[in-house]
């Protein structure tokens, strides 16, 4: 026989705020991030305190406190995501959805343009497309190619000339920046 569970108790401002210490002392986040775990606590457990809580404010306060740091987390993300081989347009979306305000996403934005071909050329290797097939592939798979590295978040042109390009041709020329025409 099991003993019925007691309902939990209502959270408080100082729950609250040991609820967040203890969120950012554990996860890597976002003051976005951080007022949506204090809204689903609320929600979960209810809230006894007089005055509605200030989620905002107190994702804020983590912030200045240095324990929350959206442009670090963004940068973090970016190129984490740019090394597994994913684009500017998945990773920008990512970002958005971790709650990263426009001025932090733009701020991060130029590094993930630069490294496109870098991250591009890892999302081929690893899914053996164009260079690092193990043989040449006709027009449909072709397409699934491109339409897999369109999904990943690579940009249309860059895509096509990865997809394009026959098993072992040399990748590097794809890194060089377009106005460097020394090769």
């Amino acid at each position: 026989m099991t003993r019925p569970r007691r309902p939990l108790t209502p959270l408080n401002p100082a729950d609250l705020e040991r609820f967040a210490l203890r969120y950012v002392e554990r996860y890597a986040t976002t003051r976005g991030r951080l007022a949506d775990y204090l809204r689903r606590k609320i929600r979960e457990r209810g809230w006894s305190g007089d005055a509605a809580p200030d989620l905002t404010g107190l994702a804020q306060r983590m912030a200045d406190l240095g324990y929350v740091n959206d442009r670090l987390f963004a940068e973090s993300k970016a190129s984490a995501m740019g090394r597994r081989g994913l684009g500017a347009r998945r990773v920008s979306q990512a970002l958005r959805h971790a709650g990263i305000k426009d001025e932090d996403a733009d701020a991060v934005a130029p590094a993930v343009e630069a490294d496109a071909p870098t991250s591009a050329i890892a999302f081929a290797r690893r899914k053996r497309i164009g260079p690092f097939a193990r043989e040449a592939v006709d027009r449909p798979q072709q397409e699934k190619h491109l339409a897999a590295m369109l999904r990943a978040g690579h940009a249309l042109d860059l895509s096509r000339k990865i997809v394009r390009m026959a098993p072992g041709e040399d990748v590097e020329a794809l890194i060089v920046p377009s106005w460097d025409h020394s090769n």
